[in-house]
């Protein structure tokens, strides 16, 4: 098959054509999440303002793939990797206090984290429907999720666990 872009009549990509795109799309999410490990693995030692330092050159590499995904893929890609590395060093001192404290919870939360990644990946590569339909509710319904959990922050809850202090 021809690698070009191809449409259809009515402009929607073909089924080929979205696939690898998706594939690509989930290739770029498993390197992004490696490449937060690894930086956190990196910085897990670091102590003072060093997080703070790389937070902000995340951010910094976020808008550079704005500005940088109209000129050059490659330019886009080597960012959104940075942006990995860089968000894992700046996490890294909160992971690896966790780590000290709880191991095991830490390592819980990573391997939802892949089975989730990888899940919802192999779905959305295995399915055949067009989704934009429910893309407007489930952006409601995740705005949704974050403003609850948000107020559950400062919400009592009696009936919650270890709330009898």
């Amino acid at each position: 098959m021809n690698e070009s872009l191809t449409y259809s009549p009515t402009g929607a990509p073909t089924r080929d054509r979205t696939h690898t795109l998706f594939a690509q799309t989930m290739g770029y999410v498993a390197v992004t999440a490696a490449l937060f490990a690894l930086g956190a693995w990196l910085g897990r030692d670091l102590t003072g303002a060093v997080g703070i330092i790389a937070f902000i050159a995340s951010f910094a590499c976020l808008i550079g793939m704005y500005f940088a995904v109209r000129r050059s893929v490659q330019l886009a890609v080597a960012l959104l990797g940075g942006f990995g590395l860089l968000t894992g060093v700046a996490v890294a001192p909160l992971i690896a206090y966790y780590a000290s404290a709880d191991p095991q919870a830490l390592w819980e939360a990573g391997g939802a984290t892949a089975l989730f990644i990888a899940g919802f990946g192999a779905a959305g590569y295995a399915t055949r429907r067009d989704l934009t339909a429910l893309a407007r509710g489930c952006s409601w319904a995740l705005v949704a999720l974050i403003v609850f959990g948000i107020v559950l922050i400062f919400v009592h809850i009696p009936a919650a666990a270890g709330a009898d202090h």
